[in-house]
């Protein structure tokens, strides 16, 4: 059976409704593991379980809705007034969601600085990347989940990452304490939101431990470099405008980190 498929085949799983799309990342026996196209999630799956689909443009067209989303909530006086948006440094467990991140921030002429780290390392190399750069805003993402059998949703030993991420959150700490200077986005699918928070994170995921997009994380990071320094960002409006809203990523209130300056 598992000779029908391939790795880097675009499936659907069944048994759940056929609702995401993943691509096979390795084949073992007949268990398919997969990484979703546009979730932050890892799964396993039997080759019975999966339906093959033609490689499409869904991926590229859910990036295109969301690009144009965020890049039409952005009202700027070009005309008088020029901008220096906030500069990020967005460290990522999964090549594939940082090309996408970064394609993101180009897109919206921000400066951003991404770097493939897997998550247990983050905590060892971010120092000297904060001194290098010197950013306004730190993603910390990638991949994790919260595992329902292995305890309660409380326990840090229930979740794949997040132990890693809050590592890296108190990490990044030690170099900038002040929230304002350095504004924080740490997690991904599932993670335990009120630990990343605690850690020191400005915005984290998950509140309600579900699945968050890919692009989630730099949506975020992007509405608060093109925010004026000088006003707090519209919490709730910031939120909005993330895949799955307040459910898959909360956060502190904050100031931007946009200089606007004048005459252009």
């Amino acid at each position: 059976m598992s000779m029908l498929f391939h790795i880097g085949d675009i499936v659907t799983r069944e048994s759940h409704d056929n609702d995401l799309i993943f691509k096979i990342i390795d084949i073992v026996g007949d268990v398919a593991y997969l990484k979703g196209i546009n979730i932050r999630l890892y799964a396993d799956s039997s080759v019975e379980d999966l339906n093959k689909i033609q490689r499409s443009d869904q991926d590229v067209e859910d990036d295109r809705f969301i690009l144009d989303k965020v890049d039409k909530e952005i009202n700027l006086d070009r005309s008088e007034f020029f901008y220096l948006p906030g500069k990020i440094l967005h460290i990522d467990g999964d090549e594939d969601y940082l090309a996408r991140c970064m394609k993101l921030y180009k897109k919206l002429n921000i400066m951003a600085y991404g770097l493939c780290l897997p998550e247990v390392d983050v905590k060892t190399e971010i120092h000297r990347y904060l001194e290098e750069l010197n950013p306004d805003i730190l993603v910390i993402t990638g991949h994790d989940a919260y595992y329902r059998r292995k305890g309660s949703i409380g326990e840090i030993t229930s979740y794949k990452n997040t132990a890693n991420f809050i590592d890296a959150v108190k990490e990044a700490r030690k170099y900038e304490k002040n929230q304002d200077k350095l504004i924080i986005i740490a997690g991904a699918c599932q993670s335990n939101y009120e630990e990343l928070i605690k850690a020191g994170s400005t915005f984290a995921s998950s509140p309600k431990r579900i699945n968050i997009h890919a692009l989630d994380p730099a949506i975020i990071a992007s509405g608060v470099a093109l925010y004026d320094r000088n006003k707090t960002v519209d919490l709730l409006e910031l939120l909005e405008k993330t895949k799955y809203g307040a459910d898959g990523i909360g956060g502190v209130t904050t100031k931007g980190c946009m200089f606007v300056g004048y005459p252009r």
